[in-house]
């Protein structure tokens, strides 16, 4: 008997920095690595950016 939904990916539920994860699987561990390994090169873009902007600002009152 299927109930609807049964066919629906699983959602993810988001990680926290620092919880438990004793009960994530080896599987579940490895996806949970490389999604934060692409969450740093997002954070790291954006810091650069932003890092750019605020250089670009900051040569701009200097002059």
């Amino acid at each position: 008997m299927m109930f609807d939904g049964d066919d629906e990916p699983k959602k993810k539920t988001p990680y926290q920095l620092g919880q438990n994860i004793d009960d994530l699987s080896v599987g579940d561990l490895t996806e949970l690595i490389d999604d934060l390994k692409q969450e740093i090169v997002r954070l790291e873009k954006e810091a650069d950016a932003k890092g750019k902007s605020l250089g670009a600002a900051q040569a701009l009152f200097k002059s």
